[in-house]
């Protein structure tokens, strides 16, 4: 059970928001001079004026939660499945074509086999709103594309912001309920969803979709851009109203996220302010992968801050199975999918800089009571699959003809936007435990972690720094030990653990000072003590766990 990344299931799409012609330039001088001739007649074409407010879409959502679930009509499929990968990437929209929402530009995607579920998009002025018309004139096409087979009024994929340059566009909203920005750095990676549900069960997911959007360039100030969406799937309709600030660049966006749901049917895991992401490999699991980059990652970590204060930070794995992790707190402060490490030459990619790809933070507003952050992890060969999940469950299941509100900031950044006083893990690296030089035991590992800042680097040996570790039942604990490292203002924890024939061992772990109180953030790492040890020398297959140390030889 793998996702292929929203952007890259269609090439046209990617182009688009990465701003990268990977067409010969003889190719777009013919669209320009077809262009040239097209511009000065083409006028985007709107529907019916209509009264509009958020109240007017929330009570849209309650009456289509009244009805049964009609999937949405997908209008001329045969021309949309000629649309394919090649054919797609040559659809360019002409930016002389660009609607402007205020003095935003907005642009759209086109349909294709890829994206066949056709969206509204109304633009909102003075409380009224009116829909955009399809019209094949807003993209350049060859003269051959199957896409000149469509008909006015087919509608669009998905939309995109763009830079008062036309050239950069910062938000996206593509597909599904999926939506991402280009963040502090003006670099695209995890994406952010309306809703999720049933993430990581057995049975299948299923996806809402962003029916209807409308925008509108607020005339207090108060954003740069509203959008406004419609959802809809078999189980649940909503309303959504995302306040948006673009911010300058190196600041990041923010989103104040206002939703309203409407349940046609009960739902056993709902996700609210779901975030998805791409983990293949890091230092922790570099063993894991066969590759030439040191590591390859939108995320590294999820960091929570709970009801209590904790602050929580879990490493991202890629794990044997999928496994779905809870994290149950009261109230959360907060929760996000983090890029941590900001070193280029531990990537050393400078063709899609995960260096650059920015953190997305929940903020809850109004408290959301019990439930549990949960995390899903699928086990992934390659990065162009979104193999992290991380969202909000509440402990309440949501029931046929249930109402429930959640609001929310959503913010793109480098780091969680939240006072962190304490030292935070900077790095978790994960081998065999044992002694060099002697036999190193099947099921055994070594784990170390690196935590920086706060106060922790003005300690020294003899100032009583004192590791905190606690296993499950099944693991022991073989020898812990913590030092500064030198050169560096680091810390580092470092703990042996012994777990022959466990599959998944939950651990916590921090740092504490002489008076007990923690000098750093809270680790909680899951380790697979058998997926490390069947890629290791005299592995063998066929015997039980209990066995293989015999089979293990001094290195």
């Amino acid at each position: 059970m793998r996702f292929r990344r929203p952007a890259a299931l269609c090439a046209a799409a990617l182009a688009l928001t990465l701003g990268q012609p990977l067409l010969p330039a003889s190719f777009f001088a013919a669209m320009a001079q077809d262009a040239a001739a097209q511009a000065d007649a083409f006028q985007p074409a709107f529907g019916q004026s209509q009264e509009f407010t958020f109240d007017t879409l929330a009570a849209s959502a309650r009456e289509l939660a009244a009805k049964p679930f009609v999937a949405p009509v997908v209008e001329q499929p045969e021309v949309l499945e000629k649309i394919d990968y090649d054919a797609h990437w040559k659809i360019m929209f002409r930016p002389e074509t660009t609607v402007k929402v205020g003095d935003v530009p907005l642009q759209f995607f086109h349909l294709g086999t890829y994206f066949r579920n056709p969206v509204k998009i109304s633009v909102v002025e003075n409380g009224k709103a009116r829909e955009i018309t399809y019209d094949p004139r807003f993209f350049d096409m060859p003269d051959d594309s199957p896409a000149k087979q469509l008909t006015k009024g087919t509608g669009f994929a998905g939309f995109r912001l763009m830079d008062e340059d036309l050239k950069t566009d910062w938000i996206s909203f593509l597909g599904a309920s999926y939506f991402r920005t280009s963040g502090p750095q003006g670099q695209y990676g995890m994406s952010a969803r309306g809703l999720a549900l049933n993430s990581g069960m057995s049975e299948p997911e299923e996806f809402p979709l962003f029916k209807e959007f409308y925008i509108e360039k607020p005339k207090d100030g108060s954003a740069d851009v509203t959008i406004y969406a419609l959802m809809d799937s078999p189980s649940v309709s909503g309303a959504y109203r995302m306040d948006i600030t673009k911010g300058t660049p190196g600041q990041g966006q923010k989103m104040a996220i206002s939703s309203k749901l409407f349940f046609r049917n009960s739902v056993e895991r709902l996700g609210v302010g779901p975030l998805t992401s791409m983990y293949w490999y890091s230092e922790t699991n570099r063993v894991l992968a066969f590759d030439w980059r040191p590591e390859v990652h939108d995320a590294d970590g999820l960091m929570m801050v709970m009801g209590n204060g904790e602050q929580i930070w879990r490493p991202l794995m890629n794990p044997p199975r999928v496994v779905t992790s809870s994290f149950g707190t009261e109230n959360p402060q907060g929760f996000g999918l983090i890029q941590r490490d900001r070193r280029f030459e531990n990537y050393e990619d400078d063709g899609v800089f995960y260096d650059k790809r920015a953190s997305v933070w929940i903020a809850p507003k109004d408290g959301w009571g019990k439930g549990q952050v949960q995390l899903v992890e699928i086990p992934t060969d390659d990065e162009i699959y979104d193999n992290i999940v991380a969202f909000w469950n509440p402990e309440q299941k949501p029931q046929a003809g249930q109402e429930m509100d959640f609001n929310y900031d959503l913010t793109w950044m480098n780091d969680a936007p939240v006072p962190q006083p304490l030292a935070k893990t900077v790095a978790t690296r994960i081998g065999a435990g044992g002694v060099p030089g002697q036999p190193r035991p099947f099921g055994h590992l070594k784990v170390a972690i690196d935590f920086d800042g706060g106060e922790i680097g003005k300690l020294g040996q003899q100032d009583g720094v004192t590791p905190m570790v606690t296993v499950p039942e099944g693991v022991e604990i073989v020898q812990s030990y913590a030092l500064p490292v030198v050169g560096t203002s680091r810390w580092r924890l470092i703990f042996d653990i012994a777990a022959e024939g466990v599959e998944t061992a939950d651990i916590r772990a921090y740092l504490s000072g002489k008076d007990g109180a923690p000098l750093t953030e809270t680790w909680l790492g899951q380790v697979h003590p058998t997926q490390f040890d069947r890629i290791r020398p005299g592995y063998d297959p066929d015997k039980p766990a209990t066995e293989q140390e015999a089979a293990t030889t001094t290195p």
